[in-house]
Formats: C-alpha cells, sequence, structure tokens
C-alpha cells in the first residue's frame, strides 16, 4: 500500500498567480495563432482561405514571436521583470 506523503494547494499560490501573469501575454498571443489557424482549417472546407486569414496567421504568428522575445529578455534583466 502507497501512501501519499504530498497533497497538492487546492488553490494557486501568489507565486503561481505572479507566473501566470508574467506569461500572459504569450499565452494571449498563442491563443490568437491557434484561432487564426482554426480559421484556415474551417476555410478549407469553404472555399479555401483568403489573403486575409493568412494575414491574420502571419500576425498572430509575429505576436507569439515578440511576447515569446519579451519574456525571454524579462527573464535575464530583473529590471523589467518588475
Amino acid at each position: 500500500m502507497e501512501v501519499i506523503t504530498h497533497v497538492p494547494a487546492a488553490e494557486p499560490t501568489a507565486n503561481d498567480l505572479a507566473a501566470i501573469d508574467t506569461e500572459w501575454p504569450l499565452i494571449t498571443a498563442e491563443l490568437d495563432k491557434l484561432d487564426a489557424e482554426i480559421t484556415l482549417i474551417y476555410a478549407e472546407d469553404h472555399g479555401g482561405p483568403s489573403p486575409l486569414d493568412w494575414r491574420r496567421l502571419r500576425r498572430a504568428e509575429a505576436r507569439v514571436t515578440r511576447a515569446a522575445a519579451d519574456l525571454a529578455h524579462r527573464a535575464t534583466d530583473p529590471q523589467r521583470a518588475a
């Protein structure tokens, strides 16, 4: 019989919430990219994606790249983390 010695907290800690808040711009950028990808998939069944659909995907990909770079820069620059 195995005894459980560690039970995770039911609520996120202040540090957990701070980490989510720090990563939120990247999370939203990734969600926007996912939405653009879903739009392309849907468009395949309805005449194909438009130039606007492709532009939306490219812009979403660029936002993900910028958000990831900003997050990485914040992780290495304590002045920006605050």
